[in-house]
């Protein structure tokens, strides 16, 4: 028998060609606001082309040289291409670092803030619109049955609870067993009106109501032992900027847990749910949770029969 050749290792500078070509799709300085732009959120080309003011064959030759170099990474929801930030050696991470605390001009900043508004203001409409029938839409995808029993099976007791979107306001009786007292915190004021029906319905009066964003969940810092987010982030304009807000009013060693739908391609369900995501990737979840100094915990994924799939994840604050 012949000797089996040992398999040669590679140059020490294989790599230093690839990282120039990085390096050098990074060495724009329209390329780099691009990249300090998707630090945290995903952006639409479209959204991009106004919030940078530049016509879509320009900005898309930026997004075709940083995507070439691997520093971004599209998927596609519905009939937009949605761009983030991807990973990268510990050298690109420390640019990065770097690059993320040089903040926005304050041009650049208020054309976010418009796209953020816009995308709040459409989900807005959505449930003003069509709250009535929130019930009858939600289980086109996925009832509170099918989720929230597991989701309770994650609470730990505590103090104080937040529940971010409360739906029709199921969960919020499980909420009432388990905490003193709870903040049911909501963007429409439709929805919020239906949570408040069913809490009074059942008898539950250690429940606020608050008819606002995450920003008023910051507001109150390190108040909540536990917070929970059912089925929310698709329909919110910022899922990123959701994970910082709460990390910050959640007390340390709290618990957030969120119960969200994987990635899929169903596009009927924008128009039909109101959703503004197609679901996720868990470790996309994990990326925002950790950039916002949260740790994984325990999860629990499940597959429904009409091609949907649910990830219930916890986070907790160190």
């Amino acid at each position: 028998m012949s000797e089996s050749q040992p398999t040669p290792e590679p140059s020490p500078g294989a790599e230093i060609p690839q990282l120039a070509g990085t390096l050098k799709a990074a060495g724009d300085p329209l390329r780099l606001e691009i990249l300090r732009l998707l630090s945290q959120d995903s952006y639409s080309v479209l959204e991009m082309c106004r919030i940078f003011d530049l016509r879509q064959p320009a900005l898309s030759h930026h997004l075709k040289v940083l995507a070439q170099a691997g520093l971004v990474s599209k998927r596609r929801e519905g009939n937009n291409i949605f761009y983030r930030r991807t990973g990268g050696t510990p050298l690109l991470e420390q640019l990065f670092a770097n690059l993320d605390l040089l903040p926005l001009s304050p041009e650049r900043a208020q054309s976010v803030e418009r796209v953020s508004e816009e995308r709040a203001e459409a989900s807005r409409r959505f449930f003003a619109d069509y709250g009535n029938r929130f019930r009858e839409q939600q289980e086109l995808i996925a009832s509170y049955s099918v989720y929230g029993p597991q989701v309770a099976q994650l609470l730990k007791s505590g103090r104080h609870a937040m529940e971010v979107g409360p739906g029709e306001g199921e969960f919020l009786q499980e909420l009432s067993l388990r905490f003193g007292t709870i903040t049911a915190l909501d963007l429409s004021s439709a929805m919020l009106e239906r949570a408040q029906a069913f809490a009074d319905e059942q008898g539950l009066n250690n429940i606020e109501f608050v008819c606002s964003d995450t920003r008023a969940a910051a507001a109150r810092p390190a108040s909540a032992d536990t917070i929970v987010v059912n089925m929310v982030l698709h329909h919110t304009p910022d899922p990123a900027q959701i994970f910082r807000d709460l990390q910050s009013a959640l007390k340390s060693g709290g618990q957030l847990l969120v119960a969200e739908l994987q990635e899929h391609g169903q596009d009927w369900a924008r128009e039909a749910c109101g959703d503004l995501w197609l679901g996720f990737a868990p470790e996309q979840l994990s990326d925002w949770a950790q950039s916002a100094g949260l740790n994984d915990g325990r999860s629990v994924y499940s597959a429904l029969r009409n091609g949907f799939q649910i990830q219930i994840r916890e986070f907790v604050k160190p």
